[in-house]
């Protein structure tokens, strides 16, 4: 393959695949409110709609998380770092802290409850990754 070819090929995958993720993209990605009704049919199908924020919120990027939870407050805090990510990613993230509405800690109930979502292990990998080529190891949740 030639240096024209190549740099053909390469632009065209990149067009092909910005195109397949816009149209794969989150509405939650949008606001806060449309995190909060994405929770909401997350919950309904994944925890048995018991997990209820009051509010949940796009927040600058943290240094150290992912996204956060003040259960007693009801409060999720998402970073902005996520709005990149594929669908299901965010969708784990929001798993995970809807869990965290129901049990604070990371023991063995609150897995059970995230392993609910089927992505779970795939979604961890995915932030691993991304974390590691940010030359920021793994960050909490």
């Amino acid at each position: 393959m030639t240096k024209k070819e190549e740099a053909h090929w390469v632009a065209e995958m990149q067009r092909r695949l910005l195109r397949s993720e816009s149209k794969r993209r989150s509405p939650a990605r949008t606001s806060d409110s449309a995190l909060l009704a994405r929770c909401a049919e997350l919950s309904e199908r994944h925890l048995d709609g018991v997990a209820v924020p009051l509010s949940v919120r796009w927040v600058p990027p943290m240094r150290t998380r992912w996204a956060s939870c003040t259960p007693v407050d009801r409060t999720i805090r998402i970073s902005e770092r996520l709005r990149a990510v594929p669908p299901w990613v965010l969708d784990y993230v929001l798993v995970h802290e809807l869990a965290h509405l129901l049990v604070p800690g990371h023991d063995q109930e609150f897995w059970e409850l995230v392993q609910r979502y089927p992505r779970t292990e795939r979604a961890i990998g995915y932030l691993e990754g991304l974390a590691s080529a940010a030359g920021s190891g793994p960050m909490d949740d």
